[in-house]
């Protein structure tokens, strides 16, 4: 049964119109994943659901008493409030009717209250609210004003959630969460027994929650059944139909605009079916709605640096008494992609500056190489001038963007990001939070960097334009540092991945750190794995130890001959040969890793490329060599261990 529905709905904002005659409906227990271009008006049609926004024309239905609850994408509470209090006006009228009810104020129909008060199950609110605190792991008690972005989101989820509603809407509910808070709201979302609208960009995410959906372009929405990658495929197909039909429509038309011209046979009476028809064929082509314009990224990579970017040694970082990273090694070199995984707070900034030199260790040393130049993208857009125009922005006291060594016209350059002129002298401020994000692009791009440093730079981006992100920075040539808690842009973007492991659960400590090869989901097993490795390593030990008849034995597990082992389960022994060559593997592997940051060293300082280049590639080809070398030797060394 539909909650809502909405029907030849009409919406403009000066000459755009955000719904052209629009409509669809949404079930009980569907969550819907509502899409679109930035500023297409997705977060306006939310609110219009929300009752927050009107329609210009058109119809909005509801179910009778239908409870919906809304969640902006930048909640706003008082900072002077504590948690508790701030939730609890999720449930203001079930507080009211029963502080009503206590008083027993003159002239109040007391029957008609009590009524009320089982209807909004307001005898107990207080027990809602605490046991919704500790769903999301909230502290009642602890002030607004101390909490992250991550945490006020999750207080405004609370807030919606302890008023049990009939529909839930979200805007970009995965702005400012770490990736366990996403994937804790993911499960949220799957048991709730309510009907879920929300607006994200974050595909994974739909993929996980969403059972439909809508897309809203240029006005018009079309629905597609099932998560977003099944979307994808239908989606393509649509194109790829509609591209075929257009082709056709498009010959048809050219066929009789060359018959019409001929003139004297198109005056004739019997032809007047066919004008007629021409008609209708120009008609519809003025009509189609061809597909969007793409956003044309390029960037301006700058003088190439060093082949070492960073290398990292025993790196630890103190702030007073709280451990931030500890004893961190790494080596990262020109054109790596790597991203940084980590909950809010762990230190991810932190270790960036680092890597950088904007931050000494505490202990540990640091080596940067040479001609970096670094670009940084701001996640909280704080270095935006709301007041200033998209044109001064860009190219401040200037028509022109040098870029590449060209030099092309502010207005073209912003047109390639969907900027049309119109908007060029527009104050930022009336921007989108997705189209501001596109101006910072913008910004950045036109910076000559061989260094990239992007802050979250999904937050609020458009689907189509974090594929073309993608795109460009699997083809830039310098070195990129990610943060980002999209899984999807994570796994299509880094080579390597620097990963928070300070959580108990999977033997972590504080201040550890470690790097993988690959994306999220590679992290994700291997962490998987090895937690599944030492849940069996404890549960085998904490097995208890069987005599010779079946019963337990009173002695402990860790004595050799409490635990006999069938023959064939006794590892073979290491030959004199193997044992020797055992002995001698961790000298060896010490000498080649020394080898090779003694080369490592020659070939970063470059002076050798230039006075003897034929000892240069000599030095090239071993330091390829010793890797192999390497993994031979730890490869042997884990197999012999493993036997002795």
């Amino acid at each position: 049964m539909a909650v809502l529905s909405l029907s030849n709905a009409h919406l403009a904002f000066g000459h755009v119109a955000l719904l052209d005659d629009a409509g669809f409906s949404l079930e009980s227990g569907e969550r819907l994943g509502l899409i679109g271009r930035n500023g297409a008006g997705k977060s306006s049609l939310l609110k219009i659901i929300a009752g927050l926004e009107k329609l210009d024309d058109g119809l909005l239905q509801m179910t009778q008493n239908v409870r919906i609850c809304y969640v902006p994408q930048e909640p706003a509470f008082d900072a002077g409030h504590s948690v508790f209090e701030v939730v609890s006006e999720g449930v203001a009228e079930a507080r009211s009717v029963r502080q009503q009810y206590e008083e027993h104020a003159d002239g109040v129909d007391l029957d008609a209250l009590q009524t009320r008060i089982e209807a909004l199950d307001a005898w107990n609110w207080e027990q809602r609210v605490d046991t919704t605190l500790h769903q999301l792991h909230l502290d009642g008690e602890r002030p607004i004003g101390e909490l992250s972005g991550g945490m006020k989101k999750r207080v405004a989820l609370a807030q919606a959630l302890v008023a049990v509603p009939d529909v839930l809407l979200l805007d970009e509910p995965t702005n400012h969460l770490d990736l366990d808070s996403i994937a804790w709201l993911e499960e949220l979302l799957r048991g709730f027994k309510g009907a879920v609208m929300l607006i994200t960009h974050d595909r994974a995410f739909l993929d996980g929650v969403a059972t439909r959906i809508v897309e809203l372009d240029r006005g018009v929405i079309r629905s597609y059944p099932g998560n977003f990658s099944a979307y994808e495929r239908m989606k393509e197909e649509q194109l790829a139909s509609d591209a075929l039909a257009n082709a056709r429509a498009d010959k048809l038309l050219a066929q009789e605009e060359v018959w019409v011209r001929k003139g004297v046979e198109a005056r004739r009476t019997r032809s007047v079916a066919r004008i007629q028809r021409l008609e209708v064929l120009r008609s519809q082509r003025q009509a189609r709605r061809d597909s969007l314009g793409q956003v044309r990224l390029e960037i301006d990579s700058g003088t190439p640096s060093g082949k070492l970017v960073a290398e990292l040694r025993d790196v630890g970082m103190k702030f007073d008494q709280k451990l931030i990273v500890e004893d961190f090694n790494a080596t990262i070199l020109r054109g790596d992609k790597v991203g940084l995984i980590g909950p809010n707070g762990a230190g991810k900034t932190t270790l960036l500056k680092l890597i950088l030199g904007e931050l000494q260790p505490t202990s540990g040393t640091v080596r940067q190489g040479a001609r970096l130049e670094v670009a940084y993208f701001d996640q909280m857009r704080s270095k935006l001038d709301l007041d200033a125009t998209l044109a001064d922005t860009i190219s401040p006291g200037s028509e022109w963007v040098e870029f590449g060594g060209q030099r092309k016209h502010v207005m073209s350059y912003l047109n390639d990001f969907l900027f049309s002129p119109a908007r060029a002298n527009s104050p930022v401020r009336t921007l989108s939070g997705g189209e501001r994000n596109r101006v910072l692009l913008a910004r950045l791009f036109a910076l000559p960097a061989n260094v990239l440093v992007l802050d979250e730079p999904t937050n609020d981006l458009d689907i189509d334009t974090l594929e073309l992100l993608e795109e460009l920075l699997q083809g830039y040539a310098g070195t990129v540092f990610l943060v980002s808690h999209d899984r999807r842009f994570l796994d299509n973007v880094v080579t390597s991945t620097i990963a928070w492991e300070g959580d108990p659960a999977f033997g972590g400590q504080p201040g550890l750190w470690r790097e993988y090869e690959g994306g999220y989901d590679d992290w994700k097993l291997q962490r998987e794995r090895a937690r599944t490795l030492r849940e069996q390593a404890a549960r085998a030990a904490a097995a208890p130890v069987r005599g010779k008849d079946g019963a337990p034995s009173t002695k402990p597990a860790s004595v050799p001959t409490a635990t006999p082992m069938p023959a064939a389960a006794k590892p073979r022994k290491l030959s004199y040969k193997e044992q020797r060559e055992l002995d001698e593997l961790p000298s060896r592997i010490e000498a080649l890793e020394a080898e090779q940051k003694s080369l490592g060293q020659l070939l970063a300082d470059g002076a050798i490329y230039t006075t003897d280049p034929s000892a240069a590639a000599k030095a090239q080809a071993r330091y390829a060599k010793i890797d192999d070398e390497l993994l031979a030797a730890l490869e042997r060394w884990e197999l012999l261990g493993s036997k002795g």
